[in-house]
């Protein structure tokens, strides 16, 4: 089987992520930098399309809900890198492109979408779904609820919505100062009580090391099941030290995480517990951390919700043995907004569960009309 295409679909659709400007604005004893809305731009989703002469085509979108394009000069060098190849090839194509970013000054795991599309398409040779080419772990997995975070009184709300809807493990924003961050988080163990799995994602609040110290102290007595960007993830060695005094597992590499060799060099120096990763870098590169996790004791943990509006995501927490939940937005933001393009199975938790569908490959299935009507422009 050769490739003899690669092909992008362009789509206009509203941003995930607001605009913004910064205000200084206290915080604690010191100031910190908050930000303040200025509403939603426009945005390009782009849908990256490999073709082969056996006439399988790969489908994957470019990022998820977030890096949503591919520059034309990546387009045409990937053109030129893998037009002709076989596309069973994996992880030749993935050595070969990832090797091409330094050259091409793109972002590591530029790529990514390609390789997805490659999975696609050995699904579809194979006649299997992705999950079973890989080697399913579980038939369904957890999921985790995002209730809103802005006050107390709305993340009770949501996390209420979380429970009537069967969830059972609920995880945080807050973004307020450490205190307040340690009230809220407090009154929401009292409220859903020691039975439902809590996570803290500090991402919003700049904890100084000293601070998310005391708050993963409190963590901990409240049995929370993780804390997530507690300080910076290029601070290697308070990382190193926040792990090493901490029970409770420490989760970095959100904003490294497009680099697989960082990952990985973070990961052997003890600056993480826990492997944040995403697929919309490629499942090749994702399947190279989760053999480290496996190899580490711990677990690779995927951040929400993947390429193809949550379906890789879906396939690969079942698939790898070694990863603990999916993680779910409600609103229909980032899943859903997969049928504004033609998408006629996002996937959606059940029970507080997510399965990914038998279909071939990833399973996507499109209404090819719609998806061709709503495509402003092709390269």
């Amino acid at each position: 089987m050769k490739v003899t295409a690669i092909n992008i679909s362009v789509f206009d659709l509203p941003s995930n992520t607001a605009l913004f400007d910064l205000e200084e604005v206290p915080y604690g004893r010191r100031t910190r930098w908050q930000s303040r809305g200025q509403g939603r731009a426009g945005s390009e989703i782009h849908v990256l399309h490999v073709l082969t002469d056996e006439g399988i085509e790969g489908i994957c979108t470019v990022g998820d809900a977030r890096y949503q394009t591919m520059r034309r000069e990546e387009l045409e060098q990937l053109r030129i890198m893998a037009v002709g190849q076989n596309p069973l090839d994996r992880e030749r194509l993935d050595d070969k492109l990832r090797f091409a970013a330094r050259s091409m000054f793109s972002r590591p795991g530029w790529h990514g979408a390609f390789d997805n599309c490659l999975w696609d398409i050995a699904g579809q040779a194979a006649n299997l779904p992705v999950y079973a080419l890989i080697g399913r772990a579980r038939p369904r997995c957890k999921a985790y609820y995002n209730f809103p975070s802005g006050s107390l009184e709305s993340a009770i709300e949501g996390a209420d919505r979380a429970l009537e809807m069967g969830f059972t493990v609920l995880k945080d924003h807050w973004s307020d100062t450490p205190e307040t961050n340690i009230t809220w988080s407090r009154a929401m163990r009292e409220h859903v009580g020691p039975d439902i799995e809590l996570l803290h994602d500090a991402a919003g609040s700049p904890y100084t090391y000293d601070e998310a110290l005391h708050v993963g102290r409190v963590l901990e007595e409240l049995d929370y099941g993780w804390f997530e960007e507690a300080i910076s993830d290029r601070d290697l060695q308070g990382l190193q030290r926040l792990c090493a005094e901490l029970t409770i597992p420490v989760m970095a590499l959100e904003t490294l995480m497009h680099d697989y060799e960082l990952s990985a060099a973070w990961t052997l120096a003890g600056a993480t517990d826990l492997i944040r990763a995403n697929a919309r870098h490629g499942t090749t590169a994702a399947i190279k951390l989760d053999h480290l996790a496996e190899a580490r004791r711990t677990t690779i943990e995927f951040n929400g919700p993947g390429g193809l509006f949550g379906l890789v995501h879906a396939h690969l927490v079942c698939a790898l043995k070694n990863t603990t939940y999916y993680e779910y937005f409600p609103g229909g933001s980032r899943d859903e907004l997969g049928r504004e393009i033609g998408l006629i199975n996002p996937p959606l938790p059940s029970e507080g569960h997510i399965a990914p569908p038998d279909g071939p490959g990833w399973g996507a299935e499109w209404d090819r009309a719609y998806f061709a009507k709503k495509r402003v422009a092709e390269w």
